[in-house]
């Protein structure tokens, strides 16, 4: 299951249920700020809250100006300092400013918008929503800030009032493989933020006894990719050995939307793979996106170092591109 936090979704529920609801959301960030640009805190008009924009430093503030904002109906941008010993109790080493923009729900954030950005969220769609605050006008963006979106970055468009916050799906890791590899690099994935599952159709490996509290598909591999959904928020990791296993979810990757595709094996293995796939009809640009041999030449030695590889490499693609 997705790990997604639920904060625009409470704020929208809170004011359709008529308790009225703000959105504050990190706009700008100086020093060590507590939370980065982005950072968001539903508030109801009962004052309860989802969410936060500095650790705990400033949301009694934040809370109180977003209470008025409601009452008034206006949207307000704060700032605060950070002060170094509130900075050290979040686990910073030293202070910062942060500036917040409160908008209330229907009065200044259209509920129809949240709906939609909303909506987005549930179906893995990838929206920006973009504010001016200067004149006020309000959007959501589904295509363009490529950038932005690649690099999980809200802020300021250069030289303007313009803000966009960035609303990317959860990161998603799918390995084909429950092997030694895949039990080392399936927590330090979910530290990295991301939801892992596993494909293997072979149960004896596949078991709840060796990846306990997982996510295991024991489907085919290309039906339980096809079943998932293969987009650009998700990786894809062939760790089997096996082209009877890793080749059908391979050819279904090479045609999806996924930004990260690593295979385990040899060189010389890898040369075969793709003289396979050449043979299925795959072009030479729709194969050059497999990462393999896979992860980055660390001269990693046994399953935890090659899963460091693995993770460092989908992180580099994720960030820099391919």
């Amino acid at each position: 299951m997705d790990r997604f936090d639920e904060i625009p979704e409470q704020a929208l529920a809170w004011h359709r249920a008529g308790e009225g609801a703000v959105l504050a959301s990190v706009i700008e960030t100086w020093g060590s700020a507590p939370r980065r640009v982005g950072a968001q805190l539903a508030i109801s008009g009962g004052g309860q809250i989802e969410g936060s924009v500095s650790g705990g430093c400033v949301e009694g503030a934040v809370i109180v100006e977003a209470l008025e904002a409601l009452e008034e109906g206006g949207a307000r941008e704060l700032e605060f300092g950070v002060s170094d010993g509130d900075a050290f109790a979040v686990g910073l080493a030293c202070g910062g400013t942060i500036r917040i923009l409160l908008e209330p729900i229907g009065a200044v954030l259209p509920e129809e918008m949240l709906a939609e950005l909303v909506a987005a969220r549930a179906q893995r769609k990838p929206a920006a929503y973009v504010v001016d605050l200067d004149s006020g006008a309000r959007r959501i963006d589904h295509a363009g800030h490529q950038d932005r979106f690649r690099m999980d970055r809200s802020g300021f468009e250069p030289e303007s009032r313009e803000f966009v916050a960035i609303h990317n799906p959860p990161l998603r890791l799918i390995v084909v493989g429950a092997v030694h590899i895949t039990q080392a690099l399936l927590p330090m994935a979910r530290i990295a933020g991301y939801d892992p599952v596993i494909i293997d159709p072979r149960e004896t490996f596949g078991s709840g006894a060796r990846f306990p509290g997982e996510t295991i598909l024991h489907d085919w591999p290309d039906e339980a990719v096809t079943q998932l959904g293969l987009d650009g928020r998700t990786a894809l990791v062939l760790l089997t050995h096996d082209p009877k296993l890793d080749d059908p979810a391979l050819m279904k990757a090479l045609r999806s939307g996924c930004f990260y595709i690593g295979a385990l094996g040899s060189t010389r293995t890898h040369a075969k793979r793709v003289m396979r796939l050449q043979e299925a009809g795959f072009s030479e640009a729709e194969i050059a996106r497999i990462h393999g041999p896979i992860g980055l030449d660390l001269g990693a030695s046994g399953p935890a170092e090659i899963a460091v590889s693995i993770l460092s490499q989908m992180v580099q693609v994720l960030r820099k591109g391919a």
